[in-house]
């Protein structure tokens, strides 16, 4: 909070914590639950606050799941930028082992990802919202294949990454048989191919 702060200061402050708060219990329940079983009042009783509240900062469900979803794309995107400007040349199977951890530790992330790309019922504008996203997380695996001297244009191999990695994600997430962290090193095994696939992975 900032010294000698205004009431208004105070009230913008105030008002973008609470909304942080909403989010954040909507994250936890899209972890949880498919996104068309969850309701306002899901994410108002993890918030621990009334639904009628929660209108307030958000004016429906699929408001809160974009703001989700762009902060998840954020934050993956900002840790492929600090891979990528740690080396001259990056290491391909850093950034995809960074990719899959997140994904696999941040569960409703993947599930909105999913959501997304196999249901899509979103108004044209919050998809455009959700697209712009997905562009700027493109974005790094672009600076990624610049850097290592990939030929232009370089935006389908990093459409091509981008779906490999998703396609172990969602064919290995509910692997059989298997504990989670059996699961987690199978996924990071099966990225070593796409790596070598791409050229840049050491054998």
């Amino acid at each position: 909070m900032k010294e000698n702060a205004s009431p208004a200061d105070l009230k913008s402050e105030a008002k973008l914590a609470r909304r942080e708060s909403i989010v954040q219990a909507a994250e936890r329940v899209f972890a949880v639950k498919p996104f068309h079983k969850v309701s306002i009042r899901d994410i108002a009783q993890e918030a621990g606050i009334s639904h009628a509240l929660i209108y307030r900062y958000f004016p429906d469900q699929q408001s809160i799941f974009v703001e989700a979803f762009i902060r998840g794309a954020e934050e993956i995107g900002g840790i492929i930028e600090r891979l990528i400007n740690e080396r001259k040349t990056p290491d391909i199977a850093r950034i995809s082992d960074a990719f899959l951890s997140y994904c696999i530790d941040n569960d409703q992330y993947l599930r909105m990802l999913t959501h997304f790309m196999l249901d899509g019922s979103l108004s044209p504008e919050k998809v455009e919202k959700i697209n712009a996203a997905e562009r700027r997380l493109l974005d790094q695996f672009d600076r990624l294949f610049r850097k290592l001297e990939k030929p232009e244009p370089v935006r389908p191999l990093s459409h091509a990454f981008f779906a490999a990695l998703n396609g172990v994600l969602i064919t290995f997430r509910n692997y059989p048989g298997r504990t989670p962290e059996a699961v987690r090193q199978h996924m990071l095994n099966v990225a070593r191919m796409i790596d070598r696939g791409f050229g840049d992975s050491p054998s």
